[in-house]
């Protein structure tokens, strides 16, 4: 359970909880926003697959290099001052990234991007632990809940833009514009001087003791995220007779099977505990990762990778929850430093899991992210309360 809620306005507390809910399906949106713009930004720059490849490291290492730096500047100066700031210097990038005319600018635009979302992620997760804090319930899973609706509702809302016959700078604007007045709208609710100066100078240190496994828990956890997105479509074509036009739906099924887990998740997690939360969670995502891998029916896979959805949906926001309430750490520090190892995986699993797969086979690869979900399984006792 929670500790003791902390005493403060019940109209205070609600509006802060909506405005975390927002943030948190503003940085969703503004995510997904950008996979529906990537064939175009290709086409126009005249790229090959390696090319976009390296490109496309701009983002997630602008991202990841951001994090460490973020996480003092919430602690130093507030929560809430970096949320806005970085919020609405995220809705500069989208148009950005529409109009590059070369490889340097969209590469620059890239990084930039990457930059303002890590400051957003981090933000909003220490501001979430707050306001979980004071409220005295599990909240971090439907806040999470929100992010993965925004990226279901941003990659959609871009491909119908688009596919009304809006230029694509007109649609990036038109998101644009949509994030920053949902920003405008959140910023009166947010909690003011949390993490801020009067919390002393903590600066950033290297992940050791209890938030350098968090953060290896994270790294396994985020892997298996981008395992689903870089492989599930290629795992379907390749070895269970998918057409490459209907491969997709492996990734549909574990998006919505993911954002409904995410969404019921804070009831379960306050009746069973953050401990069996995680065991049962990363149980249930490995089963679905060793389904998909050895039974050679399409319906099979599918159904492993909606396991795969709802057992991984709660394990991240149990072990940020965690972080942010770490004794003897600022929580946006602790949440940067598990934050950036959870990236690290999300780009460098898809990759070694290629590599295990040119060795061996694809599905041995995912097999092998199965065994590790159950380390983190065994590993659950860490996230007690």
């Amino acid at each position: 359970m929670l500790s003791q809620p902390v005493p403060v306005g019940r109209d205070r507390l609600a509006a802060a909880t909506r405005s975390t809910r927002l943030i948190f399906l503003v940085s969703g949106i503004g995510m997904a926003a950008w996979a529906p713009m990537v064939p175009y930004a290709k086409a126009r720059l005249g790229l090959d697959d390696a090319q976009l490849g390296l490109m496309l490291l701009a983002f997630g290492g602008g991202s990841m290099a951001s994090m460490p730096f973020v996480g003092w500047l919430s602690h130093r100066f507030g929560n809430r001052r970096v949320i806005l700031a970085s919020g609405w210097l995220l809705c500069l990038a989208l148009p950005v990234l529409a109009l590059a005319p070369n490889v340097a600018v969209l590469t620059a635009a890239l990084l930039y991007f990457g930059v303002m979302l890590g400051a957003v992620d981090v933000a909003m997760n220490a501001h979430a632990v707050e306001v979980e804090r004071r409220d005295g319930r599990v909240l971090m899973s439907g806040f999470h809940g929100l992010f993965s609706l925004g990226g279901l509702a941003g990659a959609a809302g871009m491909s119908v833009l688009l596919a009304l016959g809006l230029p694509l700078p007109l649609a990036a604007l038109a998101v644009s514009a949509l994030l920053a007045a949902l920003v405008l709208y959140l910023r009166g609710g947010l909690l003011p001087n949390v993490g801020g100066a009067a919390a002393g100078h903590a600066p950033f240190r290297m992940p050791h003791g209890a938030v350098l496994l968090l953060g290896l828990l994270c790294f396994v956890s985020f892997m298996a995220e981008g395992s689903m997105l870089d492989w599930s479509a290629v795992f379907l074509r390749d070895f269970r007779g998918f057409a490459p036009s209907a491969a997709g739906i492996g990734y549909a099924c574990f998006s919505v099977a993911m954002a409904l887990g995410r969404l019921t998740g804070d009831r379960l997690i306050q009746r069973i505990g953050p401990v069996w939360a995680v065991r049962v969670g990363a149980g249930l995502a490995a089963t679905g990762f060793a389904l998909a891998a050895s039974v050679p029916w399409p319906g099979a896979a599918l159904a492993g990778f909606v396991l795969v959805g709802l057992g991984a949906s709660n394990i991240v926001p149990v072990m940020f929850s965690a972080a942010g309430r770490l004794p003897g750490s600022s929580p946006a520090i602790a949440i940067a430093a598990v934050t950036m190892l959870g990236y690290a995986g999300l780009l460098s699993g898809p990759a070694l899991i290629g590599f295990i797969s040119r060795l061996a086979s694809l599905p041995l690869a995912l097999a092998v992210v199965a065994g590790l979900l159950l380390l983190v399984a065994a590993s659950a006792r860490i996230v007690r309360r």
